[in-house]
């Protein structure tokens, strides 16, 4: 929802990629109910959809605050689901004059070495320098553009909405808090109007969206088509899912906690890839761009 739910969705497949099977059930686990609830109607779906997407805008404004740590475990899978090989990296994630970096701190649960952790922060701080530094010309280029981007993502919204069939599938608790249980199928004969919006006949979901915030707690996605980039370049194929989980995080926002893909793709219609990538967030801090980065990898600022 290029809200961050928009994003996350790329994120999970194009970072399947880039790392470059499970077998996944025919449709989203359906998990039981905790307790019967109300029926919601398509329209009041619909309506539920637009408002945890609103919302998730909202979040993202707000993640822009915050640093915090991402755990990224790669498993290359063989023909039968077996692992070949396992690869993990850790950052600090931050968001710099409105773009999310990461800086690399460990490899295999491994501190990087001293001359690593430097090459990363000299990184870090030529951005946060080059943005400091920006003409005015070239700010209200990029500002401009993000307000484009923003204009985008509420037109997606409208396209995730009505992109679907929804099925009320009940409430059910997760973390202690209730949440309406949604599925979504692709409406039959349904033409994207935005280009971004063209992946979406593509999957099926189930969400949970928390009934007292409105905010969506767990997407459960899965590509029932292949899923092309350029004319040979890659595919994704159908059965590849993704589980995102987002949770409350001071009591102000609503931010990623957890996001497991498993994909099946093909690259130059040659090159079979299997992968499953576990991806955890966590600590997350107050932080603010006005910062410099200082030996041994610490960051300093002022929130």
């Amino acid at each position: 929802m290029r809200t961050r739910l928009q994003r996350l969705l790329c994120l999970a497949l194009l970072s399947g990629l880039a790392w470059a099977q499970a077998d996944p059930p025919a449709q989203p686990a359906k998990a039981a109910a905790s307790f019967p609830a109300p029926s919601l109607s398509q329209d009041e779906i619909r309506e539920l959809i637009r408002r945890s997407a609103d919302k998730d805008m909202e979040n993202d404004k707000k993640l822009r605050d915050y640093l915090y740590l991402e755990r990224d475990e790669q498993h290359i899978l063989d023909g039968k689901g077996q692992v070949k090989s396992t690869h993990i990296k850790a950052y600090e994630v931050m968001e710099i004059y409105g773009e999310p970096v990461q800086k690399l701190i460990a490899k295999d649960d491994k501190p990087l070495s001293e001359k690593d952790a430097n090459k990363e922060d000299e990184k870090i701080q030529k951005l946060i320098d080059k943005r400091k530094n920006e003409s005015a010309e070239d700010r209200q280029k990029r500002l401009e553009k993000e307000e484009k981007n923003r204009a985008e993502d509420r037109q997606f919204v409208r396209e995730v909405a009505d992109a679907y069939n929804y099925k009320f599938a009940g409430v059910e608790k997760i973390d202690d808090r209730e949440n309406y249980v949604i599925d979504g199928e692709p409406k039959p004969g349904y033409e994207p109007h935005l280009k971004q919006a063209k992946i979406l006949p593509k999957f099926r979901y189930r969400a949970w969206i928390d009934k007292d915030e409105t905010e969506w707690k767990k997407l459960d996605i899965e590509c029932i088509d292949t899923v092309s980039w350029g004319w040979f370049i890659a595919r994704v194929h159908k059965g590849s899912r993704i589980v995102l989980e987002q949770t409350r995080v001071n009591d102000e926002v609503w931010l990623p906690q957890h996001i497991n893909i498993k994909i099946d793709a093909r690259f130059a219609l040659m090159k079979q890839f299997d992968m499953d990538l576990d991806i955890g967030y966590r600590d997350y801090k107050k932080f603010r761009t006005e910062t410099k980065i200082i030996p041994g990898g610490e960051v300093s600022g002022q929130h």
